[in-house]
């Protein structure tokens, strides 16, 4: 990228925020050598019975040896193992490449890795790269994981025959038929807590028992700097499908990320605890979360204390995942300055995302995003919640969920915060809600800027435990009865320039004791059916209307 093209970026989210922005620093793409290395010079065979693994790693050691260079997958069908990236090297599939990781578990040993946040045994990671400078993996190849090997299926994700034809394969079913395991490890490791988390007086042997339940992400790259994806399809993950990890340097590019919409922890890309990152014209149909920003949990995040910053996500496509764009919820290092600009999310569960709960600690801030174009999202178009409690976003049929408990804890570095966040320039063209706010009791989720958007959904802004909150011009085009605008113990709220249908049953319900300083203006009420109610301790001086 060059600095003319950055600044360019910048002035343009300038314009849209018409407040100071800080400057992120150039995000260097890695350069090779032209030196060029064939797998099939150190053996490789196209046959898809040969295990390549050998071969391959033989040719980035020799290739990285030299100085670098470029390592070329021709086209056909490539079966191997782990394959782990070193530095200079550029592994390069050509068109009509398939490189498909084996769905042998003895292939992959179980090493110290991160999960969610935590230090963690899984198995190695089908391509990986620690401490590596200027790596690299391009081309126009599909990389498949041989995900369905490793994971659990929830039989209400499936159809009828594709549940049958997946227990007529093998597997083991939980107690309650509703799950679907292909290992008896996996059933195992599944029944007990926290199984892979790195303990002292755990050894490796201790998880020999369960070893097919860690599954491991497609991609890892830990602690690297100089790093580029670009062009390949990456699916069927065993878990998450791209997880950069403590890297700097880092450019995403013309990827197109592909896991089956029931794949358990299919994550698109997680970016967790990075510095200076591109991720643009890209694609995402996934299992879970699709673009996704981590920074550690709890309090091992918080002591890796390592944010991830200075990010540019733009012009991506998302669609089936349980979010387009999400901060969470292992955001315990922090997030910052982030720019997301220009992308499309269509069917996605939820399209702007922010989650947390009590325990993770950690500061979300300095969020900009701009221009998102979204359409048939299941649930909220845009979602402020810290009360994440590790489900699924939309309820699978039968199951039952209570609201969480509200009471107000003490203030510590374990609670979360979500501050100076600016959306704008947003349409929705369906969803369930079009905007939720749920902040803790003792830490409201602060100083969030809505400005610019049209948003049909069925109901319109639900909000909790607000404050400092400012809607300008907001189209709320709702079609459930009841309020368009609910708000329930926030402060200094801001409504100005609010649009809705004409004839809606009610504009704004205002509730609770703590709710005050909401200012609506330049708002015609009179197009709604009944103005303003005030329930459950909330007074009418709450409201000041101008």
């Amino acid at each position: 990228m060059t600095k003319r093209f950055l600044a360019v970026t910048l002035l343009a989210f300038l314009f849209a925020f018409k407040e100071p922005t800080p400057v992120l620093p150039v995000v260097k793409a890695p350069v090779f050598r032209k030196d060029t290395i064939n797998i099939m010079a150190f053996g490789a065979k196209a046959d898809g019975l040969t295990l390549n693994t050998k071969s391959i790693n033989d040719a980035i050691a020799a290739c990285s040896g030299k100085g670098g260079g470029v390592v070329v997958i021709p086209e056909g069908l490539w079966l191997t193992g782990p394959i782990g990236l070193k530095n200079n090297v550029n592994l390069h599939l050509r068109k009509n490449a398939l490189l498909q990781f084996t769905r042998d578990f003895n292939e992959y040993q179980l090493v110290q890795s991160n999960w969610e946040g935590l230090p963690q045994w899984r198995n190695q990671s089908p391509l990986y790269a620690n401490g590596q400078r200027n790596i690299a993996i391009t081309g126009d190849g599909i990389i498949d994981g041989g995900g369905e090997a490793w994971r659990m299926v929830k039989r209400d994700k499936m159809t009828e025959g594709q549940w049958k034809k997946l227990v007529a394969s093998g597997g083991v079913l939980s107690k309650d038929q509703k799950s679907w395991y292909p290992t008896e490890m996996s059933f195992k490791g599944s029944q007990m807590k926290s199984p892979g988390v790195i303990t002292p007086g755990k050894s490796k042997s201790d998880l020999d028992s369960i070893k097919d339940f860690l599954r491991p992400n497609l991609l890892v790259f830990n602690g690297c700097k100089g790093v580029l994806l670009e062009g390949v399809t990456f699916q069927n993950s065993p878990a998450w499908c791209l997880h950069p990890l403590m890297c700097e340097e880092v450019i995403v590019r013309n990827v197109f990320v592909k896991n089956p919409w029931y794949a358990q922890n299919g994550d698109g890309i997680d970016l967790e605890s990075c510095k200076n990152v591109i991720i643009e014209n890209s694609i995402f149909d996934v299992g879970d979360d699709g673009i996704c920003i981590k920074s550690g949990r709890d309090e091992e995040g918080r002591k890796r204390g390592k944010p991830t910053e200075n990010v540019i996500v733009r012009n991506n496509t998302v669609y089936h995942a349980h979010g387009g764009f999400v901060v969470g919820s292992e955001m315990s290092g922090g997030a910052r300055n982030i720019f997301v600009d220009n992308c499309t999310f269509i069917g996605t569960d939820i399209g702007i995302r922010f989650k947390t709960t009590r325990g993770r600690g950690g500061i979300v801030e300095k969020i900009y995003i701009n221009n998102i174009s979204m359409k048939d999202i299941v649930a909220e178009a845009i979602l402020f919640d810290m009360y994440y409690a590790a489900v699924d976003p939309v309820v699978l049929p039968g199951e039952k969920r209570e609201p969480p408990k509200v009471e107000t804890q003490p203030v510590s570095e374990a609670t979360p915060q979500f501050r100076d966040i600016t959306v704008s320039n947003v349409v929705c063209n369906g969803a369930e809600k079009a905007v939720f706010v749920r902040g803790l009791p003792e830490m409201n989720v602060k100083n969030i800027v809505l400005k610019d958007m049209v948003l049909q959904a069925k109901e319109g802004l639900d909000m909790t435990e607000g404050d400092g909150i400012s809607f300008q011009n907001v189209k709320f085009y709702t079609t459930a009865n009841g309020p368009v605008i609910n708000i329930h113990n926030s402060k200094n709220i801001n409504l100005e320039s609010i649009g809705y249908k004409p004839g809606a049953d009610l504009l704004m319900n205002v509730s609770g004791d703590k709710t005050k300083a909401i200012v609506l203006s330049k708002t015609d009420m009179d197009k709604a059916k009944q103005k303003m109610t005030v329930t459950y301790g909330a007074s009418e001086g709450a409201v000041q209307v101008k």
